[in-house]
């Protein structure tokens, strides 16, 4: 159970060693406050390595781990399809979860892990770590002045590489129930921004194609509707050749347009207004700062610091579950949209 603790370490076990976890392992490191206790995973020979290479016990079974260490703490780096099923176990035993993206790969069991570990009076906390990025807390930061005036339209890109290959490493990878498709998996963090940067949406429609030898679409357009009445877009494709080009955002508003570019949102691009801010001049500093962050992997760094901060009882968490649900919300009706060929409207039926 989670209240403000006294003792000296936060006792964290890491469900999962993929190649995500390795985020997770170097931010647990970077910090004297928390310590890394165990680890779990099917595979024995990535359970082994990871095992010598930490020092640590290893589980090939989540429960066990649960029952027979004191932890604080799972982070869960498992594939998307059991995030929910092994939220609610660790709730089950009075332990706090960090929950990778996307906390879950249907609305049912998203809603399912989120009352579990309020039920449990356990936090639960999902990775959104793109809201670390400098470049887009400038650009929140710019919304939440009202330097915009009225926001008209809102475009978002991610045009990236996703080989035949990638999809072969793993059988989940490109599964509808355990990967969720491009938008789901490697967008994620994106079709979080509509919600983070803009608010609720009202409607979406949404139509999707896959070129792949996969279950789920590899490309897909997306239209939006905000509460407010800005309309916007977002394209995505993992079929750009040959690599990663770029996953941007462009807003445009009555007194001011902004595009951050770049390969992950990366660099400001244009950045005007009618008005002028001091913090105007840091684009270049933050340009720098965002790269660093991606390259360094710092934004889970960032991340852990808010739980931490969260633990001794000094911070709200910055994406918890009911935040985590408002990305999966629309996630969900744009898969919805495709499927039924129609507009959904928000919100969901709870």
């Amino acid at each position: 159970m989670l209240n403000t603790i006294d003792k000296s370490k936060i006792n964290i076990g890491v469900a999962g060693c993929s190649r995500i976890s390795d985020k997770h392992f170097k931010a647990i490191h970077s910090f004297k406050e928390l310590e890394l206790v165990s680890i779990c995973d099917l595979d024995k020979q990535t359970l082994q390595t990871h095992s010598d290479k930490y020092s640590v016990r290893s589980y090939s079974d989540l429960e066990e781990m649960l029952i027979n260490e004191e932890l604080d703490l799972v982070s869960i780096c498992t594939p998307s399809g059991i995030h929910s099923s092994q939220a609610i176990l660790c709730a089950k035993y009075g332990v706090n979860v960090i929950t990778e993206k996307p906390m879950a790969t249907t609305w049912d069991d998203g809603l399912k892990m989120v009352e579990a570990c309020k039920n449990s009076n356990v936090k639960l906390f999902v990775v959104k770590q793109y809201r670390q990025l400098q470049t887009l807390k400038l650009l929140k930061k710019a919304i939440e002045d009202n330097r915009f005036g009225r926001i008209n339209m809102v475009n978002l890109n991610v045009f990236w590489t996703r080989p035949q290959e990638y999809f072969d490493q793993a059988s989940w990878r490109g599964s509808a129930l355990m990967d969720g498709g491009a938008f789901m998996n490697q967008a994620s963090h994106y079709v979080d921004l509509l919600q983070w940067l803009f608010g609720p949406v009202a409607e979406v429609g949404a139509f999707m194609s896959t070129s792949l030898d996969i279950e789920t679409e590899d490309t897909g357009v997306l239209n939006i509707k905000w509460k407010n009445g800005t309309l916007g877009s977002m394209n995505v494709t993992m079929l750009t050749y040959p690599k990663n080009f770029e996953a941007s955002i462009t807003v445009i508003g009555d007194k001011g347009t902004v595009k951050i570019g770049g390969t992950a949102a990366n660099e400001i691009q244009h950045w005007q207004f009618s008005d002028l801010k001091e913090y105007d001049s840091l684009i270049s500093s933050v340009n720098s700062q965002t790269s660093k962050t991606l390259a360094d992997g710092e934004g889970h760094n960032m991340y852990y610091k808010n739980i931490i901060e969260v633990f001794n009882g000094n911070e709200s968490a910055e994406t918890d579950g009911e935040d985590g649900l408002g990305s999966l919300e629309i996630l969900v009706a744009l898969n919805l949209s495709a499927k039924k060929n129609s507009i959904i409207k928000l919100p969901l039926e709870r």
